[in-house]
């Protein structure tokens, strides 16, 4: 993964935290992906370690979560 992928659900919290990500880091630099719409990219989410969102994923693997906005049950729901 050459780009940090940040996940979200499109709450208030959420879209803060994705335009503050991508002033620091660049739009170059950072996926975003909105699971409330790409719904298919919830596993793959789970997957690489996000328990709430938002959070973002490294290129490392890591995932960082950001503030609280909605745990992966309340994503799935």
């Amino acid at each position: 993964m050459s780009k940090s992928i940040f996940y979200h659900a499109g709450c208030p919290v959420c879209v803060s935290a994705e335009q503050d990500l991508i002033s620091l880091i660049g739009d170059n630099k950072v996926e975003v992906v909105h699971l409330g719409q790409q719904r298919e990219r919830i596993k793959e989410a789970e997957n690489a370690g996000v328990k709430s969102v938002p959070a973002l994923v490294t290129p490392n693997g890591n995932a960082l979560h950001i503030n609280f906005g909605a745990s992966m049950e309340d994503v799935k729901a």
